[in-house]
């Protein structure tokens, strides 16, 4: 929860901007290229945020959090799936501003077409709503223009930006409009803060990103990871230790591959990414389990700020 002002400068404002869109359409991209750092993981599959998370930037007297959302999808059907696309129209809800973001290179999905249809039911509800089209870096500039007039048919779109998140390009356009538009108000982070997100839960977030790169298939969907413990020595270095959870007994050898080789290779590239991210030594301690159940878990959902009851 957000509840704290630390700036009461009459000044200042603060926008919350919900970043939402149907999966790998680049949110998660958009929302660490303007913050200028890693809050959110990436990786080439869909579905892959799970909850909402806050990326901040504060330019001059402008605080502007970025709340980036779970893709939005038409077949949630199991709990951890219908609490992601609750979430993501939840993050709509506390928000000043709506980023859609959509992929420049497709045509309307299936996906998108629900989240057109249900903002425009609401549009009066939906403050702010600009029209983010995403990676014109590999689409073609006339197949751009078509799919902007087919969304703004359908919804009323108050501002439309063509970007290529991957690269920069069109970011500080639209950042330079936020910042315009952003309500008076105090700070609720102070200037420095990236990121709401707790260091274990992004540690977390970090070696599940991993799973996605080494591992095939339907397999990353049924992990799940909890960093149990973290320790800072004396010298500086950090010793952190995780668990990933898998559903069945015969995921456990997926993930530790052959010797154990694919676990080691899970951890060394996440160890080095927080080794970049905190700037000193990380010893990283990975250990698998199997609870076919995880996905009920209440404590789960908790941790994530997700609706279990659903």
């Amino acid at each position: 929860m957000i509840n704290k002002e630390t700036n009461t400068d009459a000044t200042t404002k603060c926008a919350l901007i919900a970043v939402i869109g149907a999966p790998n359409s680049g949110k998660s991209t958009l929302v660490n290229k303007v913050v200028g750092s890693k809050v959110s993981i990436v990786t080439p599959k869909a579905q892959t945020t799970r909850n909402l998370v806050r990326g901040i930037t504060t330019i001059q007297s402008s605080q502007l959090i970025f709340i980036d959302t779970p893709g939005i999808f038409k077949t949630a059907k199991r709990r951890l799936e219908r609490s992601m696309v609750k979430a993501a129209w939840s993050g709509v809800r506390e928000a000043d501003v709506v980023i859609l973001v959509v992929d420049g290179s497709k045509k309307i999905s299936r996906d998108l077409s629900l989240i057109l249809n249900n903002l425009a039911t609401k549009n009066d509800k939906t403050p702010n709503l600009t029209l983010v089209i995403n990676k014109t870096d590999i689409s073609e500039k006339q197949k751009l223009l078509e799919l902007t007039h087919e969304i703004h048919d359908v919804v009323s779109i108050q501002n439309t930006f063509m970007v290529s998140a991957k690269t920069g390009e069109g970011l500080y356009d639209i950042t330079s409009l936020l910042k315009e538009i952003a309500p008076p108000g105090p700070w609720l982070f102070p200037e420095d803060d990236i990121s709401d997100m707790p260091l274990r839960l992004l540690a977390a977030e970090i070696t599940r990103e991993k799973l996605y790169f080494f591992l095939q298939q339907e397999l990353p969907y049924e992990c799940m990871v909890e960093t149990t413990d973290w320790i800072n020595s004396h010298n500086g270095d950090c010793h952190v230790h995780q668990i990933i959870t898998v559903t069945r007994d015969s995921q456990k050898p997926i993930v530790l591959g052959a010797g154990g080789k694919k676990l080691k290779n899970i951890g060394t590239h996440a160890r080095q990414e927080l080794e970049r991210l905190l700037e000193h030594k990380v010893h990283l301690f990975i250990h698998v389990k199997v609870e076919p159940q995880w996905k009920d878990k209440r404590s789960y959902y908790s941790t994530w700020g997700l609706d279990f009851d659903l």
